[in-house]
């Protein structure tokens, strides 16, 4: 488990909500919601800022490792990993983009 998904974990069992709770109110799918607490999926900017909301907290509070002061990171690192969170979503829009016009492509040959 990653340090992001275990402060998610703690930040819902500290309210008593089950997995399925959380993703209701997150509006995904319990499987989806155990692999962001897991550290299977990546987590995305949106939905960060979505689960700090829900549990009102700050992205930096879920991002940062136990012990440290989320507040004294540093900034520069954190502009970083933001910048390989952006890049990421981008390739994933491109490649969603690729199988939409593949999937349209079929379709059309198949007619």
């Amino acid at each position: 488990m990653n340090t992001i998904g275990k402060n998610i974990r703690q930040l819902r069992q500290r309210k008593s909500w089950s997995q399925g709770e959380v993703a209701k109110r997150l509006n995904i799918s319990i499987p989806a919601f155990s692999k962001i607490e897991t550290g299977i999926t990546d987590i995305n900017i949106s939905r960060l800022d979505q689960i700090a909301t829900l549990f009102e907290v700050s992205t930096m509070d879920i991002i940062s490792k136990e012990g440290e002061n989320p507040h004294s990171l540093n900034f520069e690192e954190i502009n970083k990993l933001k910048d390989r969170l952006s890049l990421r979503e981008e390739e994933i829009i491109k490649l969603q983009k690729k199988v939409i016009d593949l999937y349209e492509e079929i379709r059309e040959k198949s007619l």
